[in-house]
Order: structure tokens, then sequence, then C-alpha cells
């Protein structure tokens, strides 16, 4: 399989709906990060136009890669390795044709109940295709309109027992990963 996942920070919309590009965190980095690993993706994309934030990204992700690091905690080390810090989306696609030699199946996440596509359905099609995908997660209040035009579906939103919806993209990932990538059938 060739899954890989891109958190963008930018475009997306802040609670106001204006296009605001959100803050790369380093919770976001090392959890991710550590999903991305388990599940077996190819590369985690962090998505951010702003210089400062990049660097910002980049001491990190540099910080776990130094020697003393890799010697001090080798498995968040190993998980940082998926990590690519990109300006925009189209530079994730293009760095994926450029591995795979051909563009991705763009897969969009959301919160709002707008999916055209299921878990199972996208299950099913990423285990029997060799195609690669990639699988979008937006920051703040979601991805802006103008990216949906890019994509080739969209997952259905992470339901659970209550009226509340707004998970952090940490928790949504681990969910989505695991719905679409874990080797089981059945729920235990």
């Amino acid at each position: 399989m060739a899954v890989y996942i891109a958190l963008l920070h930018y475009p997306v919309y802040n609670k106001r709906k204006e296009l605001v590009t959100t803050c790369i965190t380093g919770f976001d980095l090392h959890d991710i990060a550590r999903t991305a690993a388990t599940y077996g993706i190819k590369k985690y994309f962090v998505v951010n136009p702003l210089p400062a934030q990049r660097e910002f990204a980049n001491r990190i992700f540099d910080f776990w890669m130094d020697e003393g690091s890799l010697e001090f905690n080798w498995t968040r080390a190993e998980a940082f390795k998926l990590i690519s810090i990109k300006s925009d989306l189209d530079e994730v696609i293009k760095e994926i044709e450029a591995i795979e030699g051909l563009k991705p199946k763009i897969i969009a996440t959301s919160a709002k109940p707008r999916g055209d596509i299921t878990f199972e359905s996208l299950k099913l099609e990423v285990r029997s295709s060799s195609a690669p995908y990639l699988i979008l997660l937006g920051t703040g209040w979601g991805m802006a309109e103008e990216v949906f035009p890019k994509v080739d579906g969209i997952l259905p939103p992470i339901i659970g027992n209550s009226d509340y919806n707004h998970l952090s993209v940490r928790s949504a990932c681990a969910i989505i990963l695991d719905r679409l990538l874990a080797p089981r059938t059945e729920r235990s």
C-alpha cells in the first residue's frame, strides 16, 4: 500500500469562516508521526506556507534526528523520519508523483457531513490497488473550499455518541487510519 497523509495548516478556516494559516504544534508533529509509523504510512507531510512555522517544525525535526536524541528515544526518531515539511499542497502532490510515478488519489476528511465515500469502500479500494493515496487532514475549523476541487473523494465525519463533534486532528487521524488500514476486519 502506498498511503500518504498531509496535515494542512493552509488553506483552512477559523471559526468565523475566514481563510487563515494555523500554527504547527509539536503535539501534531509527534503524535501524528507516531500514528503514521504504526499504520505504515509512507510519508507524513506537514503543509504550512509561513517560513517561521516551517522553521519551527524543522527545529523539532532536527532535534529528534540528532544523534543524542536517536540514542535517547529511537522510536520517536523513527516516526519522525516520516515527516516532510512543505509550503503547499501542490508540492506534496508533486513529491508523491516523483516517488510513485503517478498522481495520488486524493481523499479529504471533514468533520462536516459531506462525505461521498465510506471508510469500508476506501479500505477495500486501498488494499486492492497499487495506486498511491493521499489522505488530507485539516486544522482550524476545516479545510477551505478551494481544496475540495482537487480531491477524488471525501470521507464521512467521525461520529461519536454525543452531539459534540470537535476532535483534535491527532485523535481524528488515529481513528481514520485505524478504520482504513488496520489489518483486522472485525472490531474487538
